[in-house]
């Protein structure tokens, strides 16, 4: 019987590791959670591992892929870490055989455009996260290849219920309104999306699959978060956009399409993805 493939996720308790932790209990990957202290609790599928990513690589069994998603968001510390982790995910797979670390870049690192932005489009962060997530991937990538592992840049849109839209309390949210009249448009993917989308793409890794170094990840167009806002039932105020908002980042995804699966973004299928998603995390609270 083949056994099932190891991939350690770094950065299980943050946001986007929380939403893998429910939807890869049915997985056919066998995760292995790193958490930098024991949980309280514990039932997703797989195991745990608990060390601090900065340290030494952990005393486990080989593993097949490392998954970085250890990271820091605008306001929860220095941004420059977002560097020292992914090269710690990089560190991880050299020392634990893995052929391929994949790492949670952002759709920051583009800033705007009007047109749907490729992993050939020039970076140009409007703000010092996106900068800090394109450094991230210059100084990882380089050490990768100088470390013999193939590594890929996730540049991933907003997930719904991870980001501050629909993840927010209370039931009005606050738009800005661009001199074009609309409100921002943007790259979105539900969490459950996001889940399959992801193990589909490390299934494809681990069989040898060649991946590239940089990965739009979203669904396929953009959404106006207007639409998201009706379809989730709530109400919204206008607000004149400040001078350095940007009104379109959406993602252009022909890469990602010829590697696996990826449906059109539909606001209400958004929602209901991230209801479902909701109804899970409320259902484990």
């Amino acid at each position: 019987m083949t056994r099932a493939a190891r991939i350690l996720i770094l950065g299980a308790s943050g946001r986007l590791g929380t939403i893998l932790r429910r939807h890869w209990s049915a997985s056919s990957l066998h995760p292995v959670w790193q958490f930098r202290s024991a949980p309280e609790t514990w039932g997703p599928h797989g195991e745990i591992t608990v060390f601090d990513p900065l340290d030494a690589p952990p005393d486990i069994a080989p593993v097949d892929l490392v998954l970085g998603l250890a990271g820091v968001v605008p306001g929860k510390g220095d941004l420059a870490l977002n560097t020292r982790l992914a090269c710690a995910a990089v560190t991880c797979a050299s020392a634990l055989g893995a052929g391929h670390v994949m790492l949670s870049s952002s759709a920051a690192v583009y800033g705007g455009a009007e047109t749907a932005l490729d992993e050939t489009t020039r970076a140009r962060p409007a703000a010092p996260y996106g900068q800090a997530k394109l450094d991230m991937e210059a100084h990882a990538l380089a050490f990768a290849a100088q470390s013999g592992v193939k590594a890929t840049a996730l540049r991933i849109g907003n997930v719904a219920g991870a980001d501050a839209l629909l993840g927010a309390p209370g039931h009005v949210r606050r738009l800005d309104q661009f001199e074009s009249g609309a409100g921002p448009l943007r790259s979105y993917i539900g969490p459950v999306a996001f889940g399959a989308v992801l193990q589909a793409l490390i299934t494809q890794a681990i069989s040898g699959a060649p991946l590239p170094e940089q990965l739009n990840l979203a669904l396929r167009g953009g959404v106006a978060m207007a639409d998201l806002c009706t379809a989730a039932g709530f109400d919204v105020t206008w607000h004149p956009a400040p001078e350095h908002a940007v009104e379109k980042v959406v993602l252009d995804v022909t890469r990602l399409g010829k590697i696996v699966p990826v449906p059109d973004a539909e606001a209400t299928a958004i929602v209901a993805d991230w209801q479902q998603d909701d109804r899970m995390r409320r259902g484990a609270a």
